[in-house]
């Protein structure tokens, strides 16, 4: 059986991770190889380093590449930053055609029209996604190839990104010879690794709390509703407890993952009392705790804040699904149920096949993701692949680096 090869990478504010597999003919998904290196460049999710960031890919990908046994040719790529922006817009097209029966060549003009929505000179369409059509009037149709009728509309999501810090992070990759199959922004990838079939019918927001930034999805009927990034993440409760317990950040990043905790409350005395050591510096637990806390509970109001809407239970029912590494600190889903008042969960890549017991992590979620998004969407392209003489030197330069 012919096994097609996929990759993806995801480069995130604190680490790397590249994954490699193959996919059967029924889509079946095995993976052969994960490499993961600490981030170098990055920024809240954007390139403030090019030369730091492309060693910190190439260390991730080498390792890749050795326990798959071959070498990356091209890659599904997350892209996050403040920089993405994103629309709702309707298009309307005629269906002329004496059957007026409605083909697959008239969805792609209807997704044009909706496409021409103004956007800065400065932005580009990272994704245009159908959030429903309408066939004369006839609202909430999922996919109208095949029906009849004269005038056809659809609703569409339109997500941007700025050019040059998408420019930025696909000339690093492409620097080492890979080519981009397509550019996925992080939370639709998150989304596929961790979200359910009922809930993205019932309704639910996909956070995906990774180092530099928050990026948010929140899907309604079996498709995307709102779409938006907050610059509130892991490495923001890291400074938190740099400046106010006085350490450096390194050893605020180590005693935030060894001793982190939001629920303080439900410790015993004896475990609030008890100073915590580490590498020669002693700091109270509960003023450890407090801090984080603090900085959780406003992480939780601003995306309710996000939201366009202001009824959240009617939005959302099945409430909210957290990932991403810093979703990890014990309590943060009982913290943040109590203060947005919807269920909430940490959500986790399961039942993937292959070499891939380190990715069943929230904080691998965006990674594995990528290649699910490849899986469903295999029609999808917005972002331009290199092709002709540009490749073909790009590749003659990977095989003698």
């Amino acid at each position: 059986m012919n096994r097609a090869k996929i990759g993806a990478i995801d480069v995130g504010t604190t680490k790397v991770c590249t994954i490699m597999g193959d996919v059967d003919s029924e889509g079946g998904l095995r993976i052969l190889g994960v490499g993961i290196a600490p981030s170098l460049g990055l920024q809240k999710g954007m390139v403030v380093n090019a030369d730091d960031a492309r060693v910190a890919i190439a260390a991730s990908v080498k390792k890749a590449e050795s326990v798959a046994g071959y070498k990356l040719d091209s890659a599904y790529v997350g892209v996050t930053g403040r920089h993405i922006n994103s629309v709702n817009n309707r298009g309307v097209i005629a269906v002329t055609r004496g059957d007026q029966l409605v083909r697959p060549a008239d969805l792609k003009r209807v997704l044009q029209v909706a496409r021409s929505v103004k956007i800065p000179a400065d932005q580009k369409v990272l994704h245009i996604i159908p959030r429903h059509y309408a066939i004369d009037g006839q609202e909430g149709v999922k996919n109208p190839i095949g029906m009849h009728g004269f005038r056809l509309d659809v609703e569409a999501h339109i997500i941007t990104a700025a050019i040059a810090s998408v420019k930025n992070l696909t000339k690093c990759i492409r620097s080492l010879g890979i080519d981009i199959d397509d550019l996925v922004m992080e939370p639709l990838a998150s989304a596929e690794a961790v979200l359910t079939e009922e809930e993205r019918q019932n309704g639910v927001m996909l956070a995906d709390i990774g180092g530099g930034t928050t990026d948010i999805a929140v899907f309604k009927d079996d498709t995307i509703y709102y779409t938006s990034v907050i610059p509130v993440a892991g490495q923001t409760l890291t400074r938190d407890l740099s400046v106010g317990l006085g350490l450096s950040f390194d050893l605020a990043e180590e005693m935030k993952k060894k001793y982190g905790d939001v629920t303080p409350l439900e410790k015993t005395n004896g475990e609030f009392n008890e100073p915590l050591m580490e590498d020669g510096h002693s700091v109270s637990y509960r003023d450890l705790s407090d801090i984080i806390r603090i900085r959780v509970d406003e992480l939780m109001r601003l995306l309710v804040l996000e939201l366009p809407h202001s009824d959240v239970p009617t939005i959302m029912p099945s409430g909210i699904v957290l990932t991403g590494g810093a979703s990890k600190l014990p309590g943060i889903a009982e913290l943040a149920q109590e203060v947005t008042k919807v269920p909430v969960k940490v959500g986790t890549p399961v039942g993937l096949p292959g070499v891939s017991d380190s990715l069943c992590d929230p904080a691998y979620a965006t990674s594995v993701g990528l290649l699910l998004w490849k899986m469903k969407n295999k029609d999808s392209q917005t972002w331009e692949r290199k092709g002709g003489l540009r490749r073909l030197f790009s590749n003659l330069f990977r095989f003698f680096r």
